[in-house]
């Protein structure tokens, strides 16, 4: 699936949200240990990411290649500093109408207006991939996610109390939720 648009953020600065390219890995790589490590509501440490450049540059090109995957890239002044993805949930009759959605950006970054722009072209894409839904899981403290997803019209559907466990033995509740087309 083939993206790419050019926005203005609330600084008047322009973001350019763009598809991932194989060629983007080692940068990829470097900006999503970077979020990883500034956040605790994302799924993974960025120690413990099973990354490569092999790896992402493979899932960047078929990503690029996909009718149903993408991975948006969010550039402001040449920097990499945001992206999403949707991805099948897998690719099975009963499963095929439904996709997965994740989202993340540098912390400098939070407030401009950056998760607006890419939720918007992750929804944009799913329903041109023709999914019938998209879902996602975020921490319950992330009221910021949380109030971003509502506003584009996600549902809570239900709570996981245990879904995360920090390496500090803390408990993150996961909300689940979904939208509908």
């Amino acid at each position: 699936m083939i993206f790419e648009k050019a926005v203005k953020l609330k600084n008047g600065k322009e973001c350019i949200l763009r598809n991932a390219e194989p060629t983007d890995a080692r940068e990829f790589l470097e900006y999503f240990e970077l979020c990883h490590a500034e956040t605790d509501f994302l799924t993974t440490y960025p120690d413990e990411t099973e990354h490569n450049l092999g790896k992402i540059s493979a899932r960047l090109a078929d990503n690029k290649q996909s009718e149903g995957n993408v991975e948006i890239l969010a550039y402001v002044d040449g920097r990499l500093v945001g992206s999403a993805g949707i991805h099948m949930i897998q690719d099975r009759d009963k499963l095929r109408h439904r996709a997965e959605f994740g989202i993340s950006i540098i912390k400098a970054y939070w407030g401009l207006g950056i998760g607006n722009y890419l939720t918007e072209s992750c929804i944009e894409c799913a329903k041109e991939a023709g999914y019938l839904q998209l879902e996602l899981d975020a921490v319950s403290d992330n009221e910021s996610a949380l109030n971003l997803y509502r506003k584009y019209g996600f549902t809570e559907f239900g709570r996981n109390p245990r879904g995360f466990r920090t390496r500090e033995g803390i408990w993150q509740e996961l909300v689940l939720m979904r939208l509908e087309f």
